[in-house]
């Protein structure tokens, strides 16, 4: 896959980037070379390869230390909302954004 010129102006105008003739052509080709790396990392026969839960684990086996799931912080919900112009039954009340 190979990006054109007009596909570069269009992914500069939805990011609202204003890219210059010369930005144009280096971004025309970086993401070119992006995009045959890609294709060249699709063409690897990855069937029968089980997904690692961590890089490491491909030479030895690892135990993730993860800490116990436990409360740490009070309930200080009334103390915070005492500021808010406006609360009900425990949540903040904002103004209507989307019509």
């Amino acid at each position: 896959m190979a990006l054109t010129k007009d596909d570069i102006a269009r992914i500069a105008n939805l990011a609202r980037l204003e890219l210059s003739d010369v930005e144009s052509e280096r971004m025309l080709s970086q993401m070119n070379n992006f995009f045959g790396i890609v294709e060249k990392m699709q063409a690897v026969d990855t069937s029968g390869v089980m997904p690692l839960s961590h890089p490491v684990a491909a030479i030895q086996e690892i135990t993730l230390r993860l800490r116990d799931d436990v409360i740490s912080e009070p309930d200080n919900r009334e103390a915070n909302q005492r500021s808010a112009p406006a609360v009900e039954k425990g949540y903040f009340l904002v103004p209507k954004v989307i019509e």
